[in-house]
């Protein structure tokens, strides 16, 4: 979890339902989906943008398989890794396919919220 006290912008906290580590100031997980808080502005949904999308495909070749580990890796302004999590393995055989999509959704931070370097 982060070292930011509650309060401050980049704090996080545990999801009660699935257990992710997620923003304090989140109304819904992002993983799982599950509402934390009922007293959140309507407004939180429209100021949400995302400023990161990227989709592709894997395809088996047909003449075999091959497996896969899809790793997400944050790095700060210094190129230096602040975060590391493999979200996926498996094996693709010869027919079928998968398709990966990786989001950045972002929310602005409250005027009243300090900045925090990670």
């Amino acid at each position: 979890m982060s070292a930011a006290r509650p309060g401050v912008a980049g704090a996080t906290r545990t999801c009660p339902h699935c257990k992710a580590t997620i923003l304090e100031s989140s109304a819904v997980c992002p993983a799982c989906r599950g509402h934390l808080r009922f007293d959140a502005p309507a407004t939180d949904a429209a100021q949400r943008f995302v400023p990161l999308k990227v989709e592709g495909t894997l395809n088996a070749p047909d003449d075999g398989a091959f497996e896969y580990t899809m790793v997400v890796v944050i790095r700060n302004e210094r190129g230096e890794e602040v975060g590391r999590q493999v979200v996926g393995v498996g094996a693709v055989f010869p027919g079928e396919a998968r398709s990966f999509s990786v989001a950045v959704e972002a929310v602005p931070a409250s005027p009243g919220k300090r900045r925090v370097k990670h």
